[in-house]
């Protein structure tokens, strides 16, 4: 009997739109642009109730805020990316945002422990509850939404195009940048939180390539400095947080008017964890080579 050979239909080519939809530039800019305006118009909306400040219905506000964006994200990766979302699965959420929560809150209490030990940093009481659901509500939402925005999006788009080295000194670079804006905000400052956040924060994805991780440690950074230690939030002005603090001393040390994320001790505790984070996800194998190389 004659063999018959059976040649398979090839698979059709994706239309000219949708091959430069999918390219990663391209998603990174609808992805960025669609959860930008979508928290805009949620924090619009969240001031539009008329929420009365530092109260439990502000923060409830702020959770539902951050679940919006969430579950916009997972509409992108639907109906823009066409993939699954494995950045935010809600399956395993809870302990890896716990463990973010417990990194953060970590580092950052280290860290001001050794400022306070070298004559930087005083506690001078306790005050109480103070604005700690203000203070919970700016962590949750700010650490939900820049995550997803710089991790989730640009960070992950970026590491198809460039790899993953070139991502991740492309994302702090633009993250510490953006900080410029604020209030009390210096160059130092900026180049602080590029090298301390951007590394550490960065690397907390790529290490579970999830965004659980990296939310908990931005969120619990946040919190902690804000509200236990009552320290500014990235420059502004003091919150009043559960201990009456002061810091002394040069800015280098204190972090100047920008707070301690400006201070040196910052620098090292934080980008330390980073790179021995980014030490474990490189022997996970969760590195990418530029797409020139691929």
């Amino acid at each position: 009997m004659d063999n018959i050979i059976h040649q398979e239909n090839p698979l059709p080519l994706p239309s000219l739109a949708r091959r430069i939809v999918a390219f990663p530039l391209t998603l990174m800019v609808i992805g960025f642009v669609w959860i930008a305006v979508l928290g805009v118009g949620t924090a619009q909306l969240y001031e539009q109730l008329g929420f009365a400040r530092n109260t439990p219905e502000k923060t409830l506000g702020a959770v539902l805020m951050a679940a919006a964006v969430i579950l916009g994200y997972k509409a992108y990766k639907r109906w823009v990316e066409r993939a699954d979302d494995i950045e935010l699965p809600f399956s395993g959420a809870l302990p890896e945002l716990g463990a973010g929560i417990a990194i953060g809150t970590g580092l950052f209490s280290l860290m001001t422990a050794i400022v306070a030990m070298l004559g930087g940093f005083e506690v001078l009481g306790v005050r109480g509850a103070g604005q700690i659901w203000t203070m919970v509500a700016i962590a949750t939402v700010s650490g939900t939404l820049e995550e997803i925005l710089f991790r989730g999006i640009i960070l992950r788009h970026m590491e198809n195009l460039i790899g993953t080295w070139g991502a991740l000194i492309f994302t702090s670079a633009l993250f510490g940048l953006l900080h410029i804006t604020n209030p009390d905000a210096t160059w130092f400052s900026s180049f602080a939180i590029a090298l301390e956040a951007g590394i550490l924060l960065g690397a907390a994805y790529l290490l579970t390539r999830r965004l659980w991780l990296a939310i908990g440690i931005h969120a619990a950074w946040n919190f902690t400095q804000g509200w236990i230690f009552s320290v500014p939030v990235s420059g502004g002005e003091a919150p009043l947080g559960l201990l009456i603090t002061r810091r002394v001393g040069p800015d280098w040390l204190t972090g100047g008017d920008f707070g301690l994320e400006a201070s040196a001790v910052a620098m090292v505790v934080a980008t330390g964890a980073g790179v021995l984070l980014l030490i474990l996800a490189y022997r996970r194998g969760h590195f990418v080579a530029p797409m020139w190389k691929r």
